[in-house]
């Protein structure tokens, strides 16, 4: 487990030695973050987690910190590695929780990384605002873990939606009934295949091909050649990032050509249109953006100026968010208390601002406006499928490889 301390105020290098007594009227916040640095999901969270978690400490300091009661605190960040492994996440939050003694800390990266730091998180009574995990179990970990919060979504408003644009194009006559399913073996892809497969069966599709595969598989050669002997109408995989390029990259050297091709997570990357170019054109896969909104217009600028690439067109936007929503309920509340910020965030009649809109949380502690199903159209992965969002654009039919 590797840490790493990042103090980014530009007033306290300014202060220097000789400004001590006045330094010391400036307060600090230590905000903790392990997510993956290495291990398989360390290329996803290199792209949506750490830009925008490093994008927003350097606006707030920036601007001179976060508003307290007693003037402003600056945000000093403290990282760690935790090695795509459950329990190396666990190990970080209770150390930095007991000998970093941050005042706050970053919600993990992915869903069974944050399922598996939920009972340390609320054990060690920090509140975990989530941006990259989708589940069912939103109601029940809502109830166990009442400091847990999701912004992301739902696994089973993702199936739907996507069963639906699945319906929407067989009702047009421009797909059959045919789908090959199939899903990365963790806490998301086992959750996500299982209801989709219900989803998609009670809305009148065959599913003529299935099959899971471990996290961190390299060779998915398999996958689609089994998928592609199966002539599917549609493919649909509950992928992470490496199978999600890796499968693609299979499709096109075995020409597997389904008029729907659906990966998950990280189709919405700018890497994937980089990589890809021409063939991404009509991929659809989790999530989207409207890409003419304003505030994410000036969301991508800012990250591509500080990080030096831009944001993903899904999570990106919503790990931002929840770092806005846990500065405005410190500096609503006034202090770095955790325990008052704990019972503000709560308290359900409060709304956040964010790059995402306005976020509210319901009783399951899930804010009820994202987008659901993105696809490639003109070099940009637009949503076309959304709850509480306006701008989605029409779907288009995939036209096969170049």
């Amino acid at each position: 487990m590797k840490r790493r301390t990042l103090m980014a105020t530009a007033a306290a290098l300014a202060f220097g030695l000789a400004g001590v007594t006045a330094a010391s009227a400036q307060e600090t916040i230590k905000l903790g973050a392990a997510a993956p640095l290495s291990g398989p999901l360390a290329g996803g969270a290199a792209v949506t987690h750490w830009p925008a978690v490093k994008l927003w400490v350097h606006q707030v300091n920036e601007r001179g910190g976060l508003k307290l009661a007693g003037g402003q605190a600056t945000i000093e960040l403290v990282e760690y590695d935790d090695q795509t492994n459950p329990q190396q996440a666990i190990q970080a939050a209770q150390r930095m929780a007991t000998q970093d003694n941050v005042d706050f800390m970053v919600s993990p990266y992915s869903t069974g990384l944050n399922l598996a730091a939920a009972p340390i998180f609320a054990q060690l009574g920090y509140p975990q605002i989530t941006g990259t995990a989708v589940t069912n179990q939103q109601p029940e970990l809502a109830a166990q873990f009442p400091s847990m919060f999701f912004v992301l979504g739902r696994t089973g408003v993702m199936a739907e939606d996507t069963a639906k644009v699945l319906v929407d194009l067989r009702d047009k006559g421009e797909i059959g009934n045919r789908v090959a399913l199939v899903n990365v073996a963790d806490a998301f892809g086992i959750e996500m295949v299982g209801i989709s497969r219900g989803v998609l069966e009670a809305a009148g599709f065959e599913i003529v091909y299935e099959t899971s595969y471990p996290l961190g598989t390299q060779d998915l050669a398999p996958v689609i050649d089994g998928a592609k002997a199966s002539n599917p109408d549609a493919f649909i995989a509950w992928s992470y990032p490496g199978d999600t390029f890796a499968l693609t990259d299979q499709a096109i050297v075995q020409k597997f050509e389904p008029k729907v091709f659906f990966t998950a997570v990280a189709t919405a990357f700018p890497g994937y249109g980089a990589r890809f170019g021409a063939n991404a054109e009509g991929v659809m896969g989790m999530g989207g953006v409207n890409p003419d909104d304003p505030a994410f217009k000036a969301f991508a600028e800012a990250h591509v100026a500080l990080n030096e690439q831009g944001p993903d067109y899904w999570a990106s936007a919503a790990t931002y968010a929840t770092l806005e929503i846990l500065g405005q309920a410190i500096e609503a509340t006034g202090t770095k208390d955790r325990a008052v910020v704990m019972e503000y965030l709560k308290d359900r009649s409060n709304s956040y601002e964010t790059i995402l809109g306005p976020v509210q949380f319901n009783e399951n502690n899930d804010n009820e406006r994202y987008w659901t199903v993105g696809q490639w159209q003109n070099g940009v992965f637009k949503g076309v499928a959304a709850r509480g969002r306006d701008g989605a654009a029409p779907i288009q039919l995939k036209q096969g490889w170049q």
